[in-house]
């Protein structure tokens, strides 16, 4: 205790403070060896687990580097991402690249700003994107043993789209392989830094197989920036050859990630429309060599090329063409339309091949009906309605005026909801259904309406036919088949058709039959050359693909004319006979029996035994007797009768077609007669009694 009585000093506080101080000068040295001495790299085992573990196959990198900061930026040397079970035998790696880096603005993050990207970098990215044939691919990122997550309840809100500032990519290198699509290909991307006012791009190009055919492209799109940029419409230039198909695509995309609208063009061109359906996915009939160009517009709901015009073979197309690429399957709405058709272009749309030339395997078979199924899977790859208007047919072989199609594809199934061909002031129409059976064939029933054809006007490309006279009634059709080959030939219905006052036989009949044995039948029969058709019918049942014949009569103004037997069409076979008889005293004539036998497309024709007695006769007598020579060819007529009532009655009553021919040629639709005066008059359509009538008065003055 001191003496003085006063507390002793407490202690100096020096030391602690020194020693406080020499802890942080340590800590802040310490630290500071830390940053200079820090290597990212002692992550790399860690950074490798987790990306193996969370794209479930091996994922290593060499190096990794991180620039801390408020934007971050993380960089990976030697990424290699390998392929996952079941495609070991691949023989490049899934992905790869020398070097990727990515940075992020992570105080926009943290302050709930949402996820910028302001760079993303690829330094030669490779990949190897696979598809198996049994719709296994390497492009997956699940777990194969992992269990199905319940799908979410409620409603969900869409994910938001982070903001990307610049990509840059250089030699970019992917291989794409789809077996299903017949696909293998290159795609080589990079992208261009921009230049003075100019915008970088990003250039894509494609080598290899697709469906089967080379292709090529070249295609230079905006800057990837600019396709996040909802205010700026970012620019295309495509050009693509898939074999023979040739596409370009120019214009811009409005704000492309939210299918805001464009204002592309697209033309594409090639030697057949079928051949487009592995870039489209819409299966089209073949046809003729064709180049069409329109705008293209798509949004989140559907694809339009709407406004399109060019050619298909020698006939102009146009129109627009919507498509549902979010329906199973999808959806396509069309509506075309041609100011000048040639009906041979068309020709894929019934199975027969298009165009105007014939195939070597065509020129040489004896059939004549089209063989080539129709593509069920196709027609299983789309639900379309199809409209299509021809103003006006080009075809000298064809008769017909202007086409008019309402045609529908619903689950594989094909209405035919109407085919309108205009002949003058009549019409041929045809309305019917197929509806998928077994192993790929067709339920199908069909009606053909045949409705005051003129006959003049049918044998206008003739250019030798005279006289007035329609052509009227019907033809039904119901089958299983995959052709119309197989339809025909197992078919069951019928044809009924009537013609009054046709005009001149003798062209007549050789055209209208088009099978080129007309002009053998006439002079076979011995029918004058210049004789007047007063009245045809054709009532012939078809069972079972066999078209037998209950009336089959042609009058002139001298002769009469039946016909009988049966057509094959399950082999394309006749079968059949005619026999004419004068209806007057008539001298210089060998009329009787004509057999038709053999193949449909180039039938025998051989007289009967009566024509090769009298011709026998004939020649027999001109040696003996010379002017005994007309005795043979004499006949004194069978008389008019009234075979050509009974068989118009009979044909109305029961008609082969199941549908009575009525007032189909004419008689019963408002017409323009003459008047005494030459000016035309409007007449009302008249009942059928009325109809009834006009005939039995026409075939009174005929008789």
């Amino acid at each position: 205790m001191a003496q003085n009585g006063t507390s002793p000093k407490a202690p100096p506080k020096r030391p602690v403070r020194r020693v406080l101080t020499a802890t942080a000068g340590g800590m802040a040295i310490l630290l500071v060896l830390l940053i200079l001495l820090w290597n990212w790299d002692w992550f790399v085992p860690l950074v490798n687990r987790r990306a193996s573990a969370a794209l479930h196959r091996p994922v290593t990198i060499a190096h990794l580097h991180v620039r801390l900061g408020l934007t971050t930026t993380v960089s990976v040397d030697d990424l290699q991402i390998h392929q996952p079970e079941g495609f070991d035998s691949e023989k490049e790696l899934f992905a790869s690249a020398k070097k990727a880096t990515v940075s992020v603005n992570v105080w926009r993050y943290i302050t709930h700003k949402g996820l910028e990207i302001p760079l993303i970098a690829l330094d030669t990215p490779k990949g190897d994107i696979v598809a198996l044939a049994n719709g296994k691919n390497n492009y997956s990122f699940t777990d194969p043993n992992a269990k199905p997550e319940p799908a979410p309840q409620g409603n969900t809100q869409p994910s938001t789209l982070p903001k990307i500032g610049d990509v840059v990519i250089t030699n970019g290198d992917i291989r794409i392989a789809i077996a299903k699509l017949k696909t293998d290909m290159h795609v080589l991307l990079h992208t261009t830094p921009p230049k003075g006012d100019q915008d970088g791009s990003i250039v894509i190009d494609l080598k290899g197989r697709y469906a089967q055919a080379p292709i090529t492209g070249h295609i230079v799109g905006g800057s990837l920036l600019t396709l996040t940029n909802s205010t700026r419409p970012y620019p295309i230039d495509a050009r693509l050859e898939n074999g023979p198909t040739y596409v370009t695509l120019r214009g811009s995309v409005d704000d492309p990630l939210h299918f805001k609208g464009t204002k592309l063009v697209l033309h594409f061109a090639g030697p057949d429309m079928s051949l487009l359906y592995g870039l489209t996915g819409i299966p089209i009939p073949q046809t003729p060599s064709y180049s069409v160009s329109g705008n293209l517009d798509y949004t989140s709901a559907h694809i339009r090329f709407s406004n399109f015009s060019g050619k298909m073979g020698s006939s102009d197309i146009g129109g627009t063409i919507a498509v549902d690429p979010q329906t199973k399957p999808i959806t396509v709405d069309a509506n075309l339309y041609s100011h000048h058709v040639d009906l041979k272009d068309l020709g894929g749309f019934i199975g027969a091949k298009p165009g105007h030339e014939e195939s070597k395997q065509a020129a040489t078979s004896n059939r004549i009906l089209p063989d080539k199924p129709i593509n069920v899977p196709k027609l299983n790859a789309v639900n379309a309605h199809l409209v299509y208007k021809g103003d006006r047919i080009e075809n000298k072989d064809m008769p017909l005026d202007n086409i008019l199609a309402d045609i529908a594809v619903q689950d594989g199934a094909i209405t035919i909801n109407k085919l309108n061909f205009a002949v003058g002031d009549g019409t041929l129409g045809l309305s019917g259904a197929l509806d998928p059976a077994k192993n790929g064939q067709f339920d199908t029933h069909f009606k053909v309406d045949v409705s005051r054809l003129s006959i003049q006007r049918l044998m206008k490309a003739t250019a030798t036919f005279k006289g007035q006279g329609t052509l009227g009634g019907h033809i039904t059709l119901a089958a299983t088949g995959n052709s119309i080959a197989t339809l025909l030939g197992n078919g069951n219905g019928g044809v009924t058709l009537v013609v009054d006052h046709g005009g001149d036989v003798s062209a007549l009949l050789p055209d209208l039959m088009g099978l080129k044995i007309g002009s053998a039948i006439l002079s076979a029969l011995g029918i004058p050359t210049r004789s007047d058709l007063k009245c045809f019918i054709a009532d012939m049942p078809l069972r079972q693909g066999i078209l037998s014949t209950n009336s089959l009569l042609l009058m002139t103004n001298n002769t009469r004319t039946l016909g009988g037997g049966t057509v094959n069409l399950k082999n394309e076979t006749l079968d059949y006979h005619v026999t004419t008889r004068s209806t007057s005293f008539n001298v210089l004539s060998l009329p009787g029996r004509v057999n038709i036998t053999g193949p449909l497309k180039s039938p025998t024709i051989m007289p009967g035994a009566e024509i090769i007695g009298r011709a026998a006769a004939t020649a027999g007598l001109a040696v003996a007797f010379p002017p005994a020579v007309l005795l043979p060819t004499i006949q004194f007529g069978v008389g008019q009768g009234s075979a050509c009532e009974d068989a118009l009655t009979q044909a109305n009553t029961a008609p082969a077609a199941g549908v009575k021919p009525g007032a189909t040629t004419g008689s019963g639709a408002a017409s323009v007669q003459p008047t005494p005066h030459g000016k035309a008059v409007s007449q009302k359509p008249l009942s059928r009694k009325q109809v009834h009538s006009v005939w039995q008065e026409r075939l009174k003055k005929q008789n």
